[in-house]
């Protein structure tokens, strides 16, 4: 039972959420009540020990217990102001997080191996705790729209903090590139269709197994390991359209032709289908470039270059025009981190792209001549990089770091309006927080004001 307990606390924690209908302690009880809505002392272990699953160090009861407080203050003002949620996003995100646990045990049978439910049972158990989160997410929006920040509140800010607190940035980084990759000729691309073709006999006269030749021959270093297998659901937008497509033609173990698609060629291998929900295996087979079509590619992007020195073409619409990767086109070129900011230190970028800026010695505003690369997918490519900032490393400071300093200065003015917010609403809502509780300094602010007080 323990083991079960464990992988449904994790279900939660990746989502965010505090509670679970189905996760009960022995003489588990309420421990607070804002209106209508309960918090149980078993949601308040489950939050703290999801904390320290993701290497946390935890958080003390006291302040568990106010953030679930103010998430069902939150929840339940959104339902009297009739805060949208549809019950097409709460299923949506319902989706991601399943699909998302998928693809971590491998497969949807060892999902609900691991967690003792089904899948319908774990969505079900995902659906009032999505619905809630969503609802106080809705709400804090409503209360801190149209919150702005000056110049002159940013320095306000900012002369407040202790020079020693100040936070120290390494070097960083903005760059921007623009990708071409080269065609294959006909006869090498025709060379990977019979190859892909003879894999597929072999595995369907039973000479061979799918996912050996997977291991073996697969340029896909995401799969090639595992067999060349993915999970994967009819409605998620990472996967070329094309793939899926031909993937969700195939009935259990069938294998399509082969297909074209952005990375090269594949053929696929159904394993099993469930709804939107299916296990795939593919080989991909990438057409190996020669030095000819490398140089073309080369001159291609010099071209491009001399254009945007000249000042004839903007980075963005050379982007828009000439880039081969597809997701240039919602970045407009830059590079991101993976949490999305645009501000990189060395150890964020690939090796190829630290080698070429190494040796480019850009200064910000420059562009490195084309250079050859291999990216993520093993694909041979060319890249041109706009080095658009480079900052050595210091002490924050707002001509360096304004954006930054702005958006904290932005988020505790947020912050001061909500608190503003509880002190006018809490003295209207029932508050009953159990007498385990009543030495927290912290959450005397429910209680001194609310209709009923303690237990």
């Amino acid at each position: 039972m323990k083991g079960k307990k464990t992988i449904l606390g994790l279900l939660l924690s990746g989502a965010s959420l505090f509670s679970f209908a189905q996760q009960k302690v022995v003489a588990d009880k309420i421990v607070g009540i804002v209106g209508d809505k309960i918090i149980l002392k078993s949601e308040i272990l489950i939050a703290n020990d999801d904390l320290k699953r993701q290497g946390g160090q935890g958080m003390d009861d006291c302040s568990l217990l106010d953030q679930m407080l103010t998430q069902k203050a939150l929840v339940l003002q959104a339902e009297k102001d009739s805060i949208p949620v549809t019950e097409e996003e709460i299923e949506a995100e319902i989706d991601q997080r399943i699909r998302y646990f998928i693809s971590q045990y491998g497969s949807k049978d060892a999902l609900e191996q691991i967690s003792g439910r089904t899948v319908y049972q774990i969505k079900e158990d995902f659906r009032q705790p999505i619905r809630e989160q969503r609802l106080s997410t809705g709400m804090r929006n409503k209360i801190v729209e149209g919150i702005k920040i000056t110049p002159t509140e940013v320095k306000e800010y900012y002369d407040k903090i202790p020079k020693n607190n100040l936070l120290y940035y390494d070097q960083e980084l903005q760059v921007s590139q623009i990708i071409v990759y080269p065609k294959a000729s006909r006869d090498i691309e025709t060379l990977a269709i019979d190859e892909l073709n003879d894999f597929k006999r072999q595995v369907e006269s039973g000479s061979k197994k799918f996912e050996t030749l997977a291991s073996l021959y697969s340029d896909d270093p995401g799969s090639k390991d595992k067999g060349g297998q993915y999970s994967i659901n009819r409605n998620e937008k990472q996967w070329d359209p094309v793939f899926m497509a031909a993937a969700f033609r195939l009935k259990d173990g069938q294998i399509s032709p082969v297909i074209k698609t952005q990375f090269g060629y594949h053929i696929i291998q159904m394993v099993n289908r469930a709804g939107d929900d299916a296990t795939i295996r593919h080989i991909l087979r990438i057409p190996q470039i020669t030095d000819a079509e490398a140089t073309e590619a080369v001159q291609k992007l010099d071209s491009i270059r001399n254009q945007l020195i000249a000042g004839t073409i903007a980075f963005g619409e050379a982007v828009s025009k000439y880039s081969d990767d597809p997701s240039a086109k919602f970045t407009a070129g830059r590079i991101l981190a993976r949490d999305g900011s645009t501000y990189l230190t060395i150890d964020q970028l690939d090796k190829d792209l630290v080698l070429l800026l190494k040796n480019a010695n850009l200064k910000p505003g420059e562009y490195s001549k084309p250079v050859p690369f291999t990216d993520e997918r093993g694909k041979k490519g060319v890249r041109m990089v706009l080095l658009v900032s480079k900052s050595e490393p210091h002490r924050e400071n707002l001509k360096d770091d304004y954006n930054r300093v702005s958006q904290r200065a932005l988020e505790e003015k947020k912050t001061a309006a909500l608190q503003k917010w509880f002190q006018t609403k809490i003295p209207s809502y029932y508050i009953m927080i159990d007498d385990e509780y009543k030495n927290c300094s912290n959450l005397s602010k429910w209680t001194k004001n609310s209709p009923t007080a303690g237990n």
